[in-house]
């Protein structure tokens, strides 16, 4: 047993598969379709990026400076590149999903505009430009500085703590829009 869940990959496979076992269990009483698939695949990375952007800000960011400097580097050199590894690609899964799931619900256009016939429309075009706004974020203010403060790229001291305060503002920023953006996508009750 401890051989299984000590690997993450199998245990993994194993939940995708009985996800599936489930799907086609209940198919008759909801049917399984493009959307009802990224509506799933949207909410478990949507769980995943966001569970990252709260780790980052509750967990790591205010822990880092009462961590002795002898132990920063296994944060820093090990766990932080992990964490914006998932962290990134969930932020683009999660956005690539759910525009799959508007584009083919028909509403994309809508929502986007907020030209749509139903407040729901609008309510979830809102969370839909809140959640590209903090992809924007992810990948062209936070990671780009993660990557020199981290050392996966070459950057002086004086360079990475100067993106410090950018990338914290940026992922404070998305802290921030994380919450009207999840009750905009809770709450919108759009027919997928």
């Amino acid at each position: 047993m401890a051989k299984f869940f000590g690997n993450l990959n199998l245990v993994l496979a194993v939940g995708f598969a009985l996800a599936i076992g489930v799907m086609l269990c209940y198919a008759d009483i909801e049917p399984i379709t493009v959307n009802t698939v990224f509506h799933w695949l949207h909410v478990f990375f949507g769980i995943l990026w966001i569970g990252l952007l709260y780790y980052l800000n509750f967990v790591q960011v205010p822990t880092m400076p009462k961590v002795p400097a002898e132990l920063k580097k296994g944060v820093t050199g090990f766990i932080a590149p992990s964490v914006f590894f998932y962290f990134r690609w969930a932020a683009l899964l999660t956005v690539v999903t759910g525009l799959t799931i508007a584009i083919n619900a028909g509403y994309a256009h809508r929502a986007m505009t907020f030209s749509g016939a139903t407040r729901a429309e609008n309510m979830i075009g809102l969370g839909m430009w809140l959640a590209l706004i903090m992809a924007f974020n992810v990948w062209f203010i936070i990671w780009p500085a993660q990557k020199k403060i981290l050392g996966l790229v070459d950057a002086t001291d004086e360079e990475k703590a100067k993106l410090a305060p950018r990338a914290l503002a940026a992922s404070r920023i998305n802290l921030l829009l994380s919450l009207p953006m999840l009750w905009c996508m809770a709450n919108a009750n759009i027919n997928i």
